[in-house]
Formats: C-alpha cells, sequence, structure tokens
C-alpha cells in the first residue's frame, strides 16, 4: 500500500508558491521532495505536489497495488474525483459555462491517475496530521527561498 501526502500553498494568492508530498510504503516513508514558482496560485500548487508525486511513481518498481492520496484541498479531491467528469463531458466548462480553470494541470493529473489505482482522500489541514504538517513545512520552506 502507497500513501501519499500533498500540499500546496502561496504566500498572497497569487505570489510565490510551493508544493510539497511525503510518500509512504507500508508506513515507512519512501521519499519525499518539494517545489514551487514565484508567481503562482493556490490551487495550482495543491495540483502541482500530486502531479510530481505520481511523475515519481511512474515507471517505479515499488508500485503493488492501491494509492491513497490524501490532501487538504477539496478542490483537488473533489475535482479529481466528482467535478472532472463533467468538465471532460462539456468540453472543460464549469457549470456556469467558464472555462475551467488550472485546465492544464487537470489534464496532466487526469492522464497520469489514470495509470494507477487511486483513492482519494481529504485530510483536515493544521490539524496535527504527521505527514500533512511535514508538507505543509515543506512548502513553507519552498515560499521563503523564493
Amino acid at each position: 500500500m502507497i500513501q501519499i501526502y500533498t500540499d500546496g500553498g502561496c504566500s498572497g494568492n497569487p505570489g510565490p508558491g510551493g508544493w510539497a508530498y511525503v510518500m509512504l510504503k507500508d508506513g515507512a516513508v519512501l521519499s519525499e521532495n518539494h517545489g514551487g514558482e514565484k508567481e503562482t496560485t493556490n490551487n495550482r500548487m495543491e495540483l502541482l505536489a500530486v502531479i510530481s508525486a505520481l511523475l515519481a511513481l511512474k515507471g517505479s518498481p515499488c508500485i503493488d497495488g492501491q494509492i491513497t492520496i490524501y490532501t487538504d484541498s477539496q478542490y483537488v479531491q473533489k475535482g479529481i474525483s466528482e467535478w472532472i467528469h463533467a468538465w471532460k463531458k462539456n468540453f472543460w466548462r464549469t457549470s456556469d459555462k467558464k472555462p475551467v480553470k488550472n485546465k492544464d494541470l487537470w489534464e496532466r493529473l487526469d492522464t497520469l491517475s489514470a495509470d494507477f489505482q487511486i483513492s482519494w482522500a481529504w485530510v483536515k489541514g493544521h490539524a496535527g496530521n504527521e505527514y500533512n504538517e511535514r508538507c505543509d513545512a515543506l512548502v513553507k520552506k519552498t515560499i521563503a527561498f523564493l
């Protein structure tokens, strides 16, 4: 079982932002990574955290079944598990006919996630979850260096 915790954030929105993930296999930390951009949005960083984790897994011999991705972003969790189906059916338009924001990242995430068996879980941010807190610390560290 692979568990991935992700987080993204910005100082200002838009502004300098960071993303991070911590990946576990059978309860032990397998890897972690973080990065950022000088001018971005919180939602883009939340999406890039998940995309970066899945890119790290792609082609990895350590994948042997179910992956659970934990995010404190309901935008990511609901977007990929609920909203994306209607967006694609409606040619990447929202229910009010506006273009979906961050379409480029949603398309990347959709393509990447099709290669895995993923369960999407929301975790409350800043609530003491060890790995969510680790991701948050990495995001803040990244932003501080931008």
